[in-house]
């Protein structure tokens, strides 16, 4: 299927609930090596990272963060978090998702399995050559 019959398929953007769910769906068939990092990941899906978020990671354009693992010992003591079901979760932001998915044409569920696949093997210091390949195996996966 070439991108623009892709595209074609959605007549308005994802919502962030449609985000969420494809995020949860996509959870359930991630990579074997990550899967003891995922099992209580809880998800969340902002339209863009705050001021705090992109001071935290170096980033000055909202555009330029399309995730963010946190897990929960990088919470600061009295913080509550917005996500009570796991311990660590997975920010994704849908904005600049976005803008990459219409920037690259890519199937919308690849791309966000990609996004997911390295945001969650480098916060777990998985190797450059290791999430590589994880995405590259991954990336034509369909659920």
């Amino acid at each position: 299927m070439d991108a623009k019959q892709i595209i074609m398929n959605y007549t308005v953007p994802p919502g962030l609930s449609d985000f969420e769910t494809l995020a949860q769906a996509i959870l359930e068939v991630m990579p074997d090596e990550l899967q003891e990092h995922v099992e209580d990941l809880g998800i969340m899906v902002e339209e863009f990272a705050d001021d705090a978020m992109q001071s935290d990671v170096g980033v000055d354009d909202p555009y330029e963060l399309l995730a963010l693992y946190r897990s929960a010992s990088d919470l600061s003591p009295g913080v509550q978090k917005k996500q009570p079901d796991g311990d660590d979760i997975l920010i994704l932001f849908r904005r600049p998702i976005l803008d990459l998915w219409c920037e690259s044409c890519e199937d919308i569920t690849a791309l966000l399995r990609e996004v997911m696949i390295e945001e969650i093997a480098r916060a777990h210091d998985f190797p450059d050559n290791e999430v590589d390949e994880m995405t590259s195996r991954h990336h034509q996966q369909i659920l």
